[in-house]
């Protein structure tokens, strides 16, 4: 089958971890006789460097015209530094989400056997984890009503959401329960707000739905807590967009990466799919980026056009690079390999994902080359 993928590389490293992904979808095009066409757009920093605005019209076409969308990421100092600024690279992507009604944001948190030293937390705790977490995108406090009072002494952002707005994404975090753990938690403050009030009451009865699905709520600096307490009680997390924003973040933690975690953002008819990792402009041009979350990220996008067994390849050939040691050294300080060379390990085990003749684990000891 042939796809339109839609690639926006944006800022910092963004467009060294988008690389591997796409290698990783040209080695899925040989393996499984797949065909994807890509088309490149920018977004971010270098969209208003280039085009004097974060989103070009262009880009936002192109996206409303694929079947799938993969970003690198966004951000750059030089604008977090300038109040003044009249664009931020973050527009870019909040209008590319409220554009393309992509309401619902997706984000699994899971614990690597092979990575559990690698977490701050104890192994025990994070032994086993396995939730998901689904966070509103397109409502709540980052897209509400902003003020600022002429002395620049007051500002306010507006909190709000609709039933509708609530229950769409609610009827998606149910039905993924239904086919996990069957356990969802709704995650919320409404022991104060208002808006979180309305979320109890929309979730309580569209659970009266799904009476399989086991319901329970946390308020949020609860849930922040239990996640590192005991993350193995969750299955699925549902929650506005800034909690959402906070609590996956955290989740990175049990992972010992936040270079490990992919996500999915979904609408009524647009995807796109990004590392929640930020731009890194630290590391920009320096090859020690981790791809993993990009190149997961893709497997989320083969997912949702329905190539499970090439999404499958994709994330059995990750798991071999994390067994094996090949990766950036966020996971090993001590490690050889950059960006690239994760990648094309990757991607040359999803072409080759049940032949282990080729590898010289002595080679990968030193830190030299993987494949003879």
């Amino acid at each position: 089958m042939t796809f339109k993928i839609v690639l926006l590389p944006g800022d910092g490293v963004g467009p060294e971890v988008l690389a591997q992904a796409v290698k990783c979808l040209h080695a899925v095009e040989e393996t499984f006789n797949q065909h994807f066409i890509f088309k490149e757009a920018p977004v971010g920093a270098i969209a208003i460097d280039k085009k004097g605005v974060p989103l070009p019209d262009a880009t936002l076409q192109l996206c409303r015209e694929s079947d799938a969308v993969l970003f690198g990421a966004i951000g750059d100092p030089k604008y977090d530094n300038n109040p003044d600024a009249k664009f931020r690279p973050e527009q870019g992507l909040l209008q590319l989400r409220k554009e393309l009604g992509l309401f619902a944001n997706i984000r699994p948190v899971i614990s690597h056997p092979t990575l559990l030293d690698k977490s701050p937390l104890k192994k025990n705790i994070i032994d086993g984890t396995d939730f998901v977490i689904y966070r509103e995108l397109t409502g709540g406090i980052y897209f509400g009503e902003k003020k600022l009072n002429p002395e620049g002494t007051k500002a306010s952002d507006l909190c709000e959401y609709t039933e509708e707005e609530i229950s769409r994404i609610a009827h998606l975090a149910f039905k993924a329960a239904k086919g996990r753990k069957k356990k969802l938690t709704l995650v919320d403050k409404a022991n104060v707000l208002e808006s979180s009030r309305l979320w109890r009451k929309v979730v309580t009865k569209i659970g009266e739905s799904y009476p399989e699905v086991a319901l329970d709520f946390l308020f949020v600096d609860n849930a922040a807590m239990q996640i590192i307490l005991n993350p193995k009680q969750f299955d699925v997390i549902l929650t506005e967009n800034m909690f959402g924003d906070i609590i996956s973040d955290e989740g990175s933690v049990i992972g010992g990466s936040i270079g490990l975690l992919a996500s999915a953002s979904i609408g009524e008819e647009s995807a796109l799919f990004e590392p929640i990792h930020g731009s890194y402009p630290q590391a920009k041009g320096k090859d020690i980026a981790n791809p993993i979350a990009s190149i997961l990220s893709a497997a989320m996008l083969l997912e949702h056009l329905g190539l499970t067994e090439e999404a499958w390849a994709v994330k059995k050939a990750v798991d071999k690079s994390l067994k094996k040691g090949i990766v950036t050294p966020d996971l090993n300080e001590n490690s050889q390999y950059g960006t690239n060379q994760v990648g094309d390990f990757i991607a040359h085990n999803i072409v080759d994902i049940e032949d282990d003749t080729l590898m010289n684990d002595e080679n990968i000891d030193l830190g030299k080359s993987t494949i003879i």
